[in-house]
């Protein structure tokens, strides 16, 4: 009696290519494409990925991570190495991406935390007693800046004992989510870990976009010659619009000083109609 042999079916846009073990041009291109659709119908800004200024691509975060691993069907597994010190909490995780229809390992990713990180290390003092009462070795004056004032913060260093879980779960994070980008090849799409990064470096980064000095000094050159307020707040609207087309950070940033500057200068003449900073919204509103 001749024995019915049954073929599995080969996935359309998935992740295993049972028969050849494989893909075609055709079928990367139906998964580039899956990973759009998902992106533009399922995802949502801000919450499963989100545009950080500076940085030409969307970052992928760990609720968009998870949207992509249901769409292909990726477990996790994960793999833990604790590197920690009697100073420092420190895992480093490595993820493996598993099919799982087939259990077949897909690819991994590498994710490391510790409590030795900047944001980890030091928390703000509770009082001015507490600041007093640490070791000098152990608290610190944090100078930053912000919309243009400086700020100093007293903080104090922190128990790396409490921060164990936290840096456990920010490993995990970061390993999940550069597996997902690896084995679903989103990567020409999404980055990883830049929302990690502080403040004072993004601006640092080799992708941000450079300032078209023509755009900048056009508007900021129409911001200074603006004679009332009703005519700064035009510049300001004609002025977003066209910076909103090209996304150019640089060129908001300088804009938005100088339209501030100009409707201080204004205010003594005409101080009920100064455009105040609460009106002018940031660049994140001006690129959604």
């Amino acid at each position: 009696m001749n024995e019915i042999i049954q073929i599995p079916q080969r996935e359309n846009a998935g992740i295993v290519a049972g028969e050849v073990h494989r893909f075609s041009a055709v079928e990367i291109r139906q998964r580039v494409n899956l990973v759009q659709e998902v992106m533009q119908g399922i995802m949502k800004r801000d919450t499963h990925y989100g545009t950080i200024p500076g940085t030409p691509k969307p970052t992928l975060y760990k609720p968009g991570a998870e949207v992509l691993c249901v769409t292909f069907r990726v477990a996790q597994e994960y793999e833990i190495e604790d590197l920690s010190t009697a100073d420092m909490a420190r895992y480093r995780v490595t993820c493996i991406g598993v099919h799982q229809t087939t259990g077949i390992k897909l690819g991994e990713g590498v994710g490391e935390c510790s409590s030795g990180e900047e944001k980890y290390k030091w928390r703000g003092a509770i009082c001015s007693e507490e600041f007093d009462a640490t070791p000098e070795n152990m608290r610190r004056i944090k100078f930053s800046k912000y919309r243009g004032a400086v700020e100093k913060k007293a903080q104090v260093r922190t128990e790396a004992a409490d921060l164990a879980n936290t840096v456990l779960k920010m490993a995990c994070k970061r390993a999940m989510i550069a597996m997902t980008l690896n084995v679903t090849a989103a990567s020409d799409i999404f980055t990883q870990d830049i929302e990690d990064l502080p403040e004072e470096l993004r601006e640092h980064e080799p992708h941000q976009p450079a300032t078209n000095p023509e755009l900048t000094a056009k508007w900021v050159d129409q911001a200074n010659a603006a004679q009332t307020s009703e005519a700064l707040t035009s510049v300001w609207k004609e002025g977003v619009k066209e910076i909103q087309a090209v996304k150019d950070m640089p060129a908001y940033s300088a804009f938005k000083a100088a339209v501030e500057a100009r409707g201080k200068a204004l205010k003594a003449a005409e101080p009920q109609a100064e455009p105040t900073a609460d009106d002018i919204p940031e660049f994140s509103e001006v690129t959604q």
